[in-house]
């Protein structure tokens, strides 16, 4: 196994470092290296065909759990985790479609009077939205509109998207964090303590919330010249009347629809059992069914790319699942930790932000979840306490890096898309400060209420 364990992580180092280096293109690194995960770790070093097995995680298809139950706890489990895959192409064709149907171009166009075409409140706004629609929305669709929105209105305004986006990415994870339905750790969390969507929104949505007024601050004071020189520089501009988006009435009545049939089934469906991977598949369905003879353009649309990422990158974190990788980084936090409570949060809390800034939050808040469970028992700290520090941990971690979380992917992948090119330096200069300024308010906010 200790072989087995090394090659797992170099693999995953060579998979980050190609990655960051943007030689190759991601989903040929994140393929390549899952590739020789499979081969090299799971078949020579391991020679376990179920670890290749559960990895690949096809079965999933054929589990009723996978489509419908009453909470999300199930989807943790090890290696490709298709429920996101399926939900992220759902929603990418949803996307298309009302972007066809000039949704986008009309909410632009709307958001720009409402604050006088001035780019500066507007980026304001858009950090505010996309943190309000991330506590209820999945934070990868949030990106996937909000993107796309950014984009177009970036063209008729005339400045660069780009300090929007990461902002916009940012502070969906932020909102994310707040509700217990708003990021997949949180739901995880929940269902698996027992906490409710009461028990996030007064406990870590107060910390998201007092958060959300630092990273504005902080984000403004980064891209305010940036921004205040595109204004400058746009000069005269004749504003098209937001009316004269919608140039198919009833395509924008449909695809509105559609986007209305996705919030609501997203916000409920922990009551009506039905998973992320029902609801992106049925989503996609019935765009492409209201499309008719243009279902194929919309197909053809769909960000191939970005989905063989994530199926690579599943495979790779997998590994590090099945060589007990994730197991040993939480074995240390319990023996380093001690019985010194405040030690504990802190050790909890930053170890989450830093493993979620490089590998899937989800299955590592699924391998944390014993351990604070046990330390609470052991050391007599309230489990609540360490279940929000890994929360906030895990969320915001995330925010870190360009693959930290899928919001971040899609994000950069919809800017790429467009001929805005999001590249690692760029990211993380705004976005690693941030999310370490955040992960520290948190740990004092803990402190303070908790201690």
């Amino acid at each position: 196994m200790a072989a087995a364990q090394i090659l797992a992580v170099i693999l995953f180092a060579v998979m980050f470092l190609l990655i960051v280096s943007e030689k190759i293109e991601r989903h040929l690194v994140s393929l390549g290296c899952g590739l020789l995960m499979l081969v090299l770790v799971f078949g020579i070093c391991m020679k376990s065909p179920a670890a290749i097995i559960d990895t690949l995680s096809l079965q999933s298809f054929f589990s009723p759990d996978f489509w419908y139950q009453a909470g999300e706890a199930g989807e943790s489990s090890s290696g490709i985790n298709w429920s996101t895959i399926l939900f992220i192409a759902g929603m990418m064709l949803m996307v298309e479609g009302m972007g066809k149907a000039g949704f986008f171009r009309w909410l632009c166009l709307e958001l720009a009077r409402l604050v006088r075409y001035r780019t500066v409140p507007l980026f304001i706004v858009f950090m505010v939205m996309s943190s309000i629609l991330a506590m209820f929305i999945d934070s990868i669709t949030v990106i996937l509109f909000l993107a796309a929105a950014t984009v177009e209105l970036a063209r008729l305004l005339r400045f660069n998207p780009v300090p929007m986006i990461i902002s916009e990415i940012f502070c969906a994870n932020l909102g994310g964090s707040a509700t217990m339905c708003g990021d997949p750790p949180n739901i995880i969390i929940g269902t698996s303590l027992g906490y409710s969507f009461a028990d996030f929104i007064t406990n870590t949505g107060v910390i998201a919330g007092l958060a959300l007024i630092l990273v504005i601050v902080y984000f403004f004071f980064c891209f305010r010249r940036e921004l205040e020189k595109s204004a400058a520089d746009r000069g005269e501009i004749s504003f098209p009347d937001p009316k004269d988006a919608i140039e198919n009435r009833r395509d924008f009545a449909i695809s509105s629809a559609i986007f209305a049939a996705a919030v609501i089934l997203l916000v409920t469906h922990a009551q009506t059992g039905l998973t992320v991977a029902a609801i992106g598949v049925f989503i996609g369905a019935v765009t492409l069914a209201a499309a008719g003879k243009e279902a194929a353009e919309l197909l053809k649309k769909v960000d191939y790319k970005t989905l063989l990422f994530f199926i690579g990158l599943f495979i790779v974190v997998g590994g590090l699942e099945q060589t007990g990788i994730l197991e040993l980084i939480a074995a240390f936090i319990a023996q380093v930790s001690g019985d010194n409570a405040r030690i504990m949060v802190a050790i909890v809390l930053w170890i989450s932000a830093v493993a979620s800034a490089f590998v899937d939050n989800i299955p590592f808040a699924a391998t944390m979840i014993p351990v604070i469970r046990s330390l609470s028992a052991a050391q007599g700290v309230d489990l609540s306490v360490l279940a929000w520090a890994l929360s906030m941990g895990t969320d915001i971690g995330g925010s870190a890096t360009p693959i930290g979380a899928s919001a971040n992917v899609v994000g950069i992948s919809v800017a790429a898309k467009e001929g805005h090119l999001i590249g690692w330096g760029k990211y993380c200069r705004y976005a690693a400060p941030a999310t370490a300024l955040v992960v520290l308010f948190s740990m004092l906010a803990i402190y303070v209420r908790y201690f």
